[in-house]
């Protein structure tokens, strides 16, 4: 495991709701965590919608200024800069979807070349418009590689469809993300699943290439 890993992606792909059960599993399994909301394009979906659950398992949230405010500016936390001299921590990134998001990640680039211990995740919902074919994921994939000048080393599998989201809706959709990993030169590092279907789709994926996602609850 790398001290950090970073989770990207296209715009609604669920990537923060993976980052926060990601971060959250580590700190379960006793590892000091911090977690960083760098997200500077959506103002909807926060990690710090789960700063209850965060203090729960002892895991530092650092997150924008302005964050679950009627104000959202492209601002970058002065904390997030300290995650990089404090390296007995695991640290989560949640970055910004789709090339403009990952923009944010340039000004840590060379920290992060330096250390060179970290994972950059694309995560990947076949669902979502724009991301429905293995092309389409292919081109936004190779668009965030190009905005913050980073490769990424692994995808996460996050097809869903909400709520409504059966067993069979994700296990159609492993063939594409595996699909998309070779193409891509990267790994599967898993299929995230609601905690609701995970007995289903365990029955044909191994268990070590299922992630158990409990939904993040949205602040009002």
């Amino acid at each position: 495991m790398k001290r950090i890993t970073i989770f990207s992606g296209h715009y609604g792909s669920g990537k923060t709701n993976v980052a926060i059960n990601y971060a959250v599993k580590l700190g379960k399994e006793g590892n000091p965590v911090s977690i960083a909301d760098l997200d500077i394009v959506n103002p909807y979906f926060r990690t710090k919608d789960s700063e209850e659950l965060f203090e729960k398992n002892g895991i530092e949230l650092i997150s924008l200024p302005f964050a679950n405010t009627s104000v959202d500016l492209p601002s970058m936390p002065s904390a997030a800069y300290g995650l990089f001299e404090r390296r007995d921590r695991k640290v989560i990134i949640d970055l910004g979807g789709d090339d403009r998001g990952a923009l944010a990640l340039g000004r840590f680039r060379p920290r992060l070349l330096e250390e060179n211990d970290y994972e950059m995740i694309f995560t990947v919902n076949f669902y979502r418009p724009l991301t429905t074919t293995v092309e389409e994921a292919y081109e936004v994939f190779k668009e965030i590689e190009y905005a913050s000048k980073l490769k990424f080393t692994k995808i996460v599998n996050n097809s869903n469809l909400g709520i409504e989201t059966g067993a069979e809706d994700v296990l159609k959709t492993v063939a594409l993300a595996n699909e998309l990993a070779e193409k891509t030169g990267t790994e599967l590092l898993f299929t995230s699943v609601d905690e609701s279907v995970y007995d289903e789709v365990t029955k044909v994926l191994s268990p070590e290439k299922v992630f158990k996602l409990k939904l993040q609850e949205k602040i009002f």
